[in-house]
């Protein structure tokens, strides 16, 4: 398995911009590129650039993976997906 899927410290994650975080976790959380960009009140193009510059650093190539390292490295929780 990569070990970007591996959980990490903080010390050893990848550096992200906290714009970039916020981005990662929405994401994560299922919001889509349109939504994140209302949500954090930016254009979609800002909204794809942050995406875009996390996958890149992160080594990420789907969203599948983008949910994979959140809740490897908490940015977000299972249990906070459930009904």
């Amino acid at each position: 398995m990569d070990s970007y899927f591996a959980p990490s410290s903080l010390a050893t994650l990848p550096t992200l911009t906290s714009r970039e975080r916020e981005v990662l976790q929405l994401i994560a959380e299922g919001k889509t590129t349109k939504e994140v960009a209302v949500i954090l009140g930016c254009s979609v193009k800002t909204a794809e650039t942050h995406r875009s510059n996390f996958m890149r650093k992160l080594h990420l190539h789907s969203v599948s993976e983008v949910v994979l390292y959140a809740i490897r490295n908490q940015i977000v929780r299972v249990d906070q997906f459930a009904t």
